[in-house]
């Protein structure tokens, strides 16, 4: 979802990309109507891990309670961010986890100095893609 948010929300002034530490091949279809309700289209993501991410650098990595086990990823600023896993919660709860990220999403973009609103990025990061 952080990543949907990147991209939603700075459209193509980011290249985004997540991965799992233990992915498991498909998006939550949970997450896939969570984010619908926000106006992205999760569907068109699968569930990646992280050998999958790109070797970086990066202006930004944000790990979700891996701790210690998050592989080093180069970058110029590292956030761990204590967010709770939704992937067994009920439909409410799993909205307010969405809306956490979205708000710690559009924080980030903004300390980094990313104009929001540029042309939409595809999964690939470029526009269009």
């Amino acid at each position: 979802m952080a990543e949907g948010f990147a991209r939603m929300l700075a459209g193509g002034g980011v290249a985004a990309s997540s991965g799992g530490s233990r992915p498991s091949g498909v998006v939550n279809p949970l997450a896939i109507e969570s984010m619908a309700e926000v106006g992205y289209d999760l569907g068109v993501h699968r569930s990646e891990g992280l050998d999958d991410v790109p070797p970086g650098p990066f202006d930004a990595v944000v790990t979700m309670g891996c701790g210690d086990a998050c592989p080093h990823v180069p970058a110029r600023r590292r956030e761990d961010w204590e967010v709770k896993d939704p992937k067994d919660l009920p439909p409410e709860e799993f909205r307010k986890v969405r809306d956490d990220i979205r708000r710690r999403v559009a924080a980030l973009l903004a300390e980094l100095g990313v104009v929001p609103g540029a042309p939409a990025a595809g999964p690939g990061g470029l526009p269009g893609t």
